[in-house]
């Protein structure tokens, strides 16, 4: 894998100073390279569809819901704030992706709703982003994707032990 340039030259100067563990820098700059790499292919997938990563986490969560959902519970699952979600559901509401449907037993409560347009783009680009990923790993057998998670479970249990 090609290293990022800053991620190289800091290397560089961590082999210069004769850092310990340089192999173990080398492995945390990987990681941050790939996962810039799937970030930013993952938002070239989303883009022509006029989706952020936000946005789809949002109708994949309300495709499941066919009652819809409360922005609360939207933004609790969502893991973001009311007002990200707020302004979130603005735009795919302009969009008609969405629409807000005031409670029949609370007027003032809310409740999300994917739209016929919303719910058609969702599920096209669920498939999309299903292959995207199947690709990413097709090429690990099970006991490698088993592995490779149970390696990356253990060096997350390591964050915030590492720190001085």
């Amino acid at each position: 894998m090609q290293l990022a340039q800053k991620y190289n030259a800091l290397l560089d100067e961590a082999q210069r100073r004769g850092m310990p563990d340089v192999a173990g820098i080398r492995l945390c700059f990987q990681t941050l390279t790939l996962a810039a790499v799937i970030d930013r292919d993952c938002a070239r997938l989303l883009a022509p569809h006029g989706l952020s990563e936000g946005r789809f986490v949002l109708l994949f969560l309300l495709d499941a819901a066919p009652d819809g959902l409360a922005p609360n519970t939207l933004a609790e699952r969502a893991g973001v704030t009311r007002a990200t979600v707020t302004g979130l559901l603005d735009g795919l509401e302009r969009e008609g992706l969405v629409a807000r449907h005031a409670e029949a037993s609370d007027r003032r409560a809310l409740r999300i709703r994917l739209t016929g347009k919303g719910r058609q783009l969702a599920q096209q680009v669920f498939a999309q982003h299903s292959h995207w990923i199947a690709g990413l790993y097709g090429g690990l057998s099970a006991s490698e994707r088993q592995q490779l998670a149970q390696l990356l479970d253990k060096v997350a249990r390591n964050l915030g032990q590492a720190a001085p």
